[in-house]
């Protein structure tokens, strides 16, 4: 008989898998908790809560019930298809409660739309039938593998891992301040977890006292560590790069839902393109444009798309006759964006060298993904910029048939202030042009300063327009605020307009191909910027943003002495941000022009955010070696203190260090046996280890001697040397730096099944 087996002649430790149980869903929930952070509350909340408990607590009667682990998760399963499908899918159900062939139909439709909302929408995101299904379904699935991974395999810190991934990707979704709250609440019902799957384990009762001595001093040690790594390391690493409505992949993303209050403010900066141009000056780069305005959101537009190869695709520029259009090429090649859109030149006639199935939108001569991402796409767009004069461009009024009606549309509530100062500016102008240029100047010229933290530190960052007239009257923002109010006063003026998320021109890396010179875009140079329509040129972008850019400015046919001459005229578009643009800080003297959608610049190198990568990939690797010494102290400890059973533990979790199986099934005289016979270990300290087993789990109370315990001890210790000594370096160097014991269970499934090395 196994001491295994033998533990299972004792009475059980009553109540030990209920108390694991009641952990496991509370370290679920404090997983859960995090998605608040990207979703708004809702029933998908109550939802996600209601199927993680019923699932764990079909399993745990399942248990009680002695069933097969197969069955316990086939049960669980069934839980979780019969309340999937009475909440979201019982009108296609059968009896509102078997799924049926249109149930099946189904699914798919929802989570693409799911999917939809993600890679379109921005945190938080509002709640929809697909997304709660997506949700509360994951939550679901991912009890029923927790379950079986903590209570079937013993895994608990393999488990813990994958809750704390569940719990970290909003934090990478919507970068921003450490959530020190949330990492508390997942830190403690982790170390509540490992502790109650600890107290859990069969073993006799009058040895619990002494095995469970050292518990509170592991997860002290893990308390510890984990609390070094969040509060030292966590604040020198970079935050993450912008990542709502970025495509599904790595790199940087594009945030193309503009939401006043709640923008972020500092992606990472990391090259995300590199540009090159024929053209005179190298463009601007537009991802999509926004012209619905509601409830604080400038939204994408979506309109009708058609397949990139398409005659209907692009096509040529349409203006009036004797507006001069330009011919460039611009190649991009995108370094590290995943987005389903593509930052194309405007405006693009043809778009080639891209790889899978892309989509043109007519209306904007953007470019979207059918089934592809930009990561990794290099290409080459062919623009035909319109070429007014200024004579040509006053003489047109900023409307048009291709206008449409949201271009025009103001919220209802629009404060005065806005139509107020959108008067004054213009007063005694007689042409449209001449009063958004009255516009740009005054937003460039006045009392405007760029600042990415001076709308949070006023208290102005609201949603809607009530933010927009708080800027008015603070007049402190970053691009947003100055392209959202440049658009609706234009509109107050009715005049069309609408709002271009994109990239600005980034700065020359000294590379010169095809006697082009090649520019580093990087994510700090994302920007928005309006655009206004003019009936016969098309729509022409303005750039109010104070210190970026240049402003939008044409030329009168008189200056012209040629027909070309004027293509340096600078157009937002068309045109590079010069580093000397960009306002100098008067404390610091260093350029302080951020010029991304919340994002910042860097002006030079900063040491912190690489040692702090460097810090935490030290710490992070250390955890596993630590934590093994940890609770191989706590085990020499209660092994000294008379407790054989630990001196049995120390053996076997030396054993599956080096890769030697420890199934269940093997007596310890079989085990001593294969490892002195196999291994060459010494067969005194065998004899020593198996007599105090054997002796703790068959003797009466009072025949177990205090000294066998710590003698056992030590051979286990000489045992385990020996065992590592006899190993391969690389087998070694494992076993200390990534110990397999720490997530393998001697007994489990995992140790039986672990090959043998000599």
């Amino acid at each position: 008989m196994s001491a295994s087996d033998a533990a299972e002649s004792h009475p059980r430790r009553r109540g030990g898998e209920a108390v694991l149980t009641v952990a496991l869903f509370a370290s679920l929930i404090a997983a859960l908790l995090a998605v608040v952070r990207v979703v708004k509350p809702g029933g998908w909340l109550l939802g996600a809560v209601a199927i993680a408990a019923l699932v764990l607590a079909a399993g745990f009667i399942a248990r009680r019930y002695r069933l097969p682990a197969v069955a316990v998760s086939l049960i669980e399963a069934g839980v979780w298809v019969l309340f999937m499908t009475i909440v979201f899918l019982r009108e296609t159900a059968l009896l509102w409660i078997v799924p049926t062939p249109e149930t099946l139909r189904r699914l798919p439709e929802l989570f693409d739309d799911a999917m939809q909302s993600i890679v379109l929408g921005a945190a938080p995101l509002e709640e929809t039938l697909a997304l709660g299904l997506l949700i509360v379904g994951a939550m679901g699935l991912l009890a029923i593998i927790v379950d079986h991974v903590v209570l079937t395999a013993r895994m608990p810190l393999l488990a813990a891992v994958g809750i704390v991934t569940v719990g970290l990707i909003p934090a990478i979704a919507v970068p921003g301040r450490v959530d020190v709250m949330g990492f508390v609440i997942i830190a403690v019902s982790i170390l509540f977890l490992l502790r109650a799957e600890t107290r859990s384990r069969d073993k006799p009762l009058e040895r619990d006292a002494e095995r469970t001595a050292g518990v509170p001093a592991t997860a002290l040690g893990i308390g510890a560590i984990a609390i070094v790594v969040a509060v030292v390391a966590t604040p020198l690493l970079p935050q993450p790069g912008v990542r709502p409505g970025s495509g599904v992949g790595p790199g940087a993303g594009i945030d193309a839902t503009l939401q006043l209050g709640d923008d972020l403010r500092r992606p990472q900066e990391v090259e995300v393109l590199r540009v090159r141009s024929n053209a005179p000056v190298t463009p601007y780069l537009r991802a999509t444009t926004l012209s619905r305005f509601e409830g604080g959101v400038w939204e994408p537009d979506r309109v009708r798309t058609v397949p990139l190869e398409s005659e209907l695709a692009l096509g040529e520029v349409s203006v009036a006759s004797d507006v001069r259009l330009g011919e460039y090429i611009t190649t991009v090649e995108i370094v590290n964006l995943a987005s389903t859109w593509l930052p194309v030149a405007y405006p693009a006639t043809e778009v080639t060298g891209l790889d899978g199935d892309w989509a043109a939108v007519p209306y904007n001569r953007t470019i979207v993904a059918e089934s592809a991402s930009s990561q990794g796409q290099t290409y080459e767009v062919v623009t035909s910029p319109p070429r007014p004069t200024l004579e040509q461009i006053r003489a047109i009024r900023s409307t048009g048939p291709e206008q449409r009606d949201e271009t025009t549309e103001l919220p209802a509530d629009t404060p005065a202030i806005i139509t107020e100062l959108a008067a004054e500016v213009t007063a005694g102008l007689s042409n449209d042009y001449d009063r958004l240029i009255a516009l740009q100047r005054w937003f460039r010229t006045g009392d405007f300063r760029y600042s990415l933290d001076a709308p949070v530190e006023e208290g102005f960052d609201g949603s809607g327009t009530e933010a927009v007239a708080e800027f008015l009257e603070k007049r402190e923002g970053y691009c947003i605020h100055f392209a959202s109010a440049f658009a609706l006063m234009a509109r107050t003026l009715h005049i069309p307009s609408r709002i271009v998320v994109g990239y600005l021109p980034g700065v020359a890396n000294g590379e010169v191909v095809d006697s082009e010179t090649v520019y580093s875009v990087t994510s700090s140079k994302l920007h928005a910027w309006p655009e206004v329509f003019f009936e016969g040129i098309g729509w022409v972008a303005f750039e109010p943003t104070t210190g970026l850019g240049m402003p939008t400015a044409f030329s009168p046919a008189s200056g012209l002495p040629g027909t070309d001459a004027d293509a340096d005229t600078p157009i937002p578009g068309a045109t590079p941000a010069p580093s000397s643009t960009a306002p100098a800080d008067r404390n610091t003297g260093t350029e302080e022009g951020a010029d991304a959608i919340g994002g910042g610049s860097l002006t030079g190198a900063n040491p912190l955010p690489m040692l702090g990568i460097i810090t935490a990939i030290a710490l992070l690797l250390a955890v596993p070696a630590v934590l093994r010494e940890v609770r191989r102290r706590q085990l020499i400890q209660a092994g000294h203190g008379g407790d054989a059973g630990s001196a049995w533990t120390l053996l076997q979790n030396a054993a599956i260090d080096v890769g030697i199986a420890v199934p269940a099934t093997e007596t310890p005289r079989a085990f001593a046996h294969r490892l002195v016979e196999q291994h060459g270990v010494s067969a005194d300290s065998m004899i020593t280890l198996v007599t105090a087993i054997e002796r703790a789990s068959y003797a009466p109370p009072g025949v177990r001697g205090y000294r066998m315990g710590a003698v056992a001890t030590d051979a286990a210790l000489a045992v385990s040397a020996e065992l590592l000594a006899g190993s391969p370096p690389a087998r070694r160097i494992l076993a200390i730096v990534a110990p397999r014991s720490l997530i393998v269970r001697p007994g489990s499934v995992y140790a039986g099944s672990t090959s043998a090395t000599r």
